[in-house]
């Protein structure tokens, strides 16, 4: 425990390190002009400026690593990120004083074997680089005097929260309870009662119930609000046949796409190459007589069949003699040895791929469609120019589509909009950003065409009329009231259930689960089933309903027994007891070094960070 906690405390260094592979500029003095050496305190344990920015940034960079996308210092102290970093720092710091006061460290020789284990410094021999070492730190505005101060500074650390932690650790109980609640198995018996065993069938709404549902739910037939919007756009595929294609340039489009039309025949093969022909020849014999496999030959080479894997070929992959050989094969089987690339080789072949072929004739259409729409695209991009200028002299989007190929439409916008020109990233983004008081501008859409738009209105959020509804409203009604009436006959029958009647008496369909766990999954019962039939206080013999889906299913607990003794439960129990006793360390250690940093007193240089942040921009 006291080793996973002292790892846990290396951010600066490993942040540091990160860095220092990734070629960033360290952040000292000079980069703040003056004495500007720390940007917080904690008595006289100072936090430098470079620990601060390198930590910043390791966060920083993990952060987009994880999602792919750019985070900016900004958006690091909007979510708290700067602030988090800087509390790790502030209770290091309030660490490494506490070490410094009693006088705990570590020698020489533990430093140097956490150095030469940091393979950022190792040479392309895997060992240690010291040429390496200095000029990565020197890069970096860093000097192996102040690097080597932190890792001393991580030892003592280490050994300073691992004995904080050592000894605290959660009774067995613990992981049992975890184990008892999700190991628990229950047998059920369930009856399901659908629409078909209503005497009186599935409800059929009225004109009058349409009506009272209406009026009684608006929200769910209210239509959100709308951004009202005018737009012109013109895409390839509006002036394809404006397009001329030349019948020469389809062809030389086949030649250079041929693979794509033309597959030759294909085999699943596996090679093992020998030192001599007469080994090859040796390993043929013993595999025809049957005193060997292909497969016994590859791992007597020490080799792995994944080794001997060549995966599906075509002749013209496989070597002048290889080729013909192995696909004269008919069907599977071994074949050499034969000359490869590498020497002579035993192939076998495992399977046959068959070779397809589109012609040119039959692959014209296709052809055409791409060139065209390649063409049209090409055609748009330089009437850009042309767009542009036509909307800077004033011209309205309706002049715009009157004067030019661009096409004018108008919708009420949603973020549910689709289909059309909703369906383009580019138009929402636009249209989710526009107002009232900007001008149209082109914009280009990913398939080669432009719009431009313009934002008319903000329709507020109404209430869709009856009529354009009223299909909606009437299922709605019926699956309501449908779900009433089977909950209304499942609580009778339930009843008798309770009372003793056999679920399998009931007249409905019906199933028994064996021996189930919360950690089941049950595909054909509603949502919802497993919390219901392993609710708290649901003991052997109780019933419940659940319903939904048009159904409502009547369970009985048939039996409830103990989870079963077995070496992954007990992983599991082990596992919790393992966490909660980690989480419990890393508290203490936290309230630990929230005292000291009450005791010796916490000083933040706002300026500074002020400053990092505005250098890391």
């Amino acid at each position: 425990m006291a080793s996973g906690k002292g790892s846990g405390t290396k951010m600066v260094v490993w942040g540091i390190l990160g860095l220092l592979i990734l070629g960033l500029g360290g952040f000292g003095t000079a980069n703040f002009g003056g004495g500007v050496t720390r940007v917080a305190a904690v008595g006289d344990e100072e936090i430098s400026v470079n620990d601060y920015a390198n930590a910043l940034q390791s966060q920083i960079s993990a952060i987009e690593a994880q999602t792919g996308q750019a985070f900016s210092v900004a958006q690091a102290e909007n979510f708290g990120l700067s602030q988090q970093v800087l509390d790790q720092l502030l209770s290091q710091a309030a660490l490494d004083a506490e070490t410094a006061r009693v006088g705990l460290s570590v020698g020489d020789d533990a430093v140097r074997r956490e150095l030469l284990a940091i393979d950022a410094f190792k040479g392309v021999d895997g060992k240690f680089d010291t040429a390496a070492y200095k000029d990565l730190l020197a890069r970096n505005n860093m000097t192996d005097k102040g690097f080597e101060s932190d890792l001393r500074k991580d030892a003592a650390r280490a050994i300073l929260t691992g004995a904080l932690a050592t000894g605290i650790t959660m009774p067995p109980s613990y992981g049992q309870v975890v184990v008892d609640w999700l190991g628990e198995r229950r047998t059920i018996s369930v009856a399901t009662l659908g629409a078909e065993a209503l005497e009186t069938g599935a409800p059929i709404a009225s004109e009058a119930d349409i009506q009272s549902w209406y009026d009684a739910h608006p929200e769910a037939y209210t239509a959100p609000e709308a951004r009202r919007i005018t737009y012109a756009w013109l895409t390839p595929a509006m002036i394809m046949d404006q397009v001329d294609i030349d019948e020469e340039a389809l062809r030389q489009l086949y030649q250079e796409n041929i693979d794509s039309y033309v597959q030759p025949e294909r085999r699943l093969v596996e090679r093992l190459v020998f030192n001599s022909e007469e080994e090859a020849q040796e390993a043929a014999d013993r595999i025809a007589s049957g005193e060997t496999t292909f497969d016994e030959e590859v791992a007597a080479r020490g080799l792995d069949l994944i080794d001997a894997d060549m995966g599906d070929v075509s002749q013209d992959d496989l070597s002048a003699e290889a080729g013909p050989a192995v696909f004269a094969l008919e069907g599977t089987g071994e074949v050499g040895p034969v000359m490869s690339d590498l020497g002579p080789a035993l192939y076998r072949v495992n399977g046959t791929l068959a070779g397809s072929e589109v012609s040119f004739e039959e692959a014209r259409d296709e052809l055409a469609a791409v060139m065209s729409t390649d063409a049209a695209a090409r055609l748009i991009s330089g009437l850009l120019e042309e767009f542009d200028n036509d909307l800077a002299e004033g011209y309205t989007l309706e002049e715009l589509a009157d004067e030019t190929e661009m096409e004018l439409g108008t919708l009420d916008w949603t973020t549910e909009s689709e289909g059309g020109i909703a369906a383009y990233t580019a138009f929402k983004e636009a249209a989710a950003q526009v107002t009232l008081d900007d001008y149209p501008e082109i914009i280009e859409l990913s398939d080669g065409g432009v719009f431009a738009l313009r934002l008319d209105a903000i329709v507020p959020a109404t209430v869709k009329p009856l009529d354009e509804v009223r299909e909606q409203v009437a299922a709605d009604w019926e699956a309501d009231a449908l779900q009433q009436r089977l909950t209304e006959r499942a609580e009778a029958l339930e009843t008798e259930v309770a009372s003793g009647e056999s679920i399998t008496d009931l007249g409905l369909p019906s199933e028994t689960f064996e021996a189930i766990t919360r950690q089941d999954f049950l595909s054909n019962m509603p949502d919802g089933f497993m919390d219901a039939v392993f609710a708290p206080g649901l003991t052997e013999g109780g019933t419940t309903l659940i319903s939904g889906e048009g159904r409502v299913v009547i369970a009985k607990i048939d039996s409830v027994e103990d989870p079963e003794p077995s070496d992954e439960n007990a992983a599991i129990a082990q596992s919790y007891i393992t966490s909660a006793a980690q989480g419990a360390a890393t508290d203490v250690i936290d309230a630990f070094s929230a005292a000291l940093r009450a005791r010796e007193g916490v000083t933040i240089n706002q300026t500074a960070l002020t400053a990092v942040h505005s250098q890391m921009q």
